[in-house]
């Protein structure tokens, strides 16, 4: 059975409506700070492809502006269920931008889980999306990666290990300095941008975003997008799958 579902959200950014244009409807920019990839034709009644975890969604351009509005809508399932995503953008003074999202259709038969997950995880994205802006204008992403890990149902003992991570032993609010320690992976210093407990949508370091994630149906999530060449992705991402494993022991 289909479920109508409908997620509004709205954030300011720190950047231009060219810049967040650039970032919402080009591959490149929705790479830098959204999971997967992307593949976006300009235009409108052009194709929308977005890969993850070995699938590959494909969607319709359903309304091009450039500066102004981008929306567009998924190729509906067997049983009927499809998303769609419609960005309004409004210029503000100073260089900042509004940006609004609603993102509907119809979920299907498992809907009150993942409507919980869009309800948060749409917020965190943009987010992300605003952090990406701050520190990283003009830059895309030379990588990004996606780990999933286990199923958690403890918020604590999350957001714990969240912490360890980042080196962090007191409170995490926005603009807490924290230095990544992860086996495998080089140390870095960088900052939290935002916290929504028990995930913590946004940190940057000098050449990365990460994102980690506590999300659909409990699981644990990391995420990574590298802005710099020469880093070996495939032991990135190992170094990551191990610490997930390990934490969630």
């Amino acid at each position: 059975m289909r479920h109508e579902f409908e997620v509004r959200e709205e954030i300011a950014l720190d950047a231009t409506p060219e810049e967040v244009w650039e970032a919402i409807s080009t591959g490149p920019g929705v790479d830098s700070w959204f999971m997967g990839r992307s593949e976006i034709e300009p235009g409108e009644g052009n194709v929308v492809r977005h890969s993850l975890m070995g699938g590959t969604t494909t969607a319709t351009v359903t309304a091009w502006e450039p500066g102004k509005r981008f929306t567009y809508q998924s190729d509906p399932s067997p049983d009927g269920t499809f998303m769609a995503f419609d960005y309004l953008i409004e210029g503000r003074g100073q260089g900042s931008t509004v940006l609004r999202l609603v993102h509907s259709g119809f979920l299907g038969d498992d809907w009150e889980a993942q409507y919980d997950a869009l309800k948060k995880g749409d917020g965190m994205y943009l987010q992300k999306l605003a952090a990406y802006l701050k520190h990283f204008p003009g830059r895309t992403s030379r990588f990004n990666l996606l780990v999933p890990g286990p199923r958690v149902p403890g918020h604590e003992q999350v957001w714990e290990a969240f912490k360890g991570a980042l080196g962090v032993a007191g409170e995490v609010a926005k603009g807490t300095p924290v230095r990544l320690s992860v086996p495998g992976l080089p140390a870095a210093e960088g900052v939290v941008e935002r916290t929504d407990y028990p995930s913590i949508p946004s940190v940057c370091t000098g050449d990365a975003l990460y994102m980690f994630m506590h999300g659909y149906r409990d699981t644990v999530v990391v995420e990574q997008h590298g802005f710099t060449e020469g880093v070996d992705v495939q032991a990135t991402e190992q170094a990551w799958k191990s610490w997930l494993a390990q934490a969630f022991a």
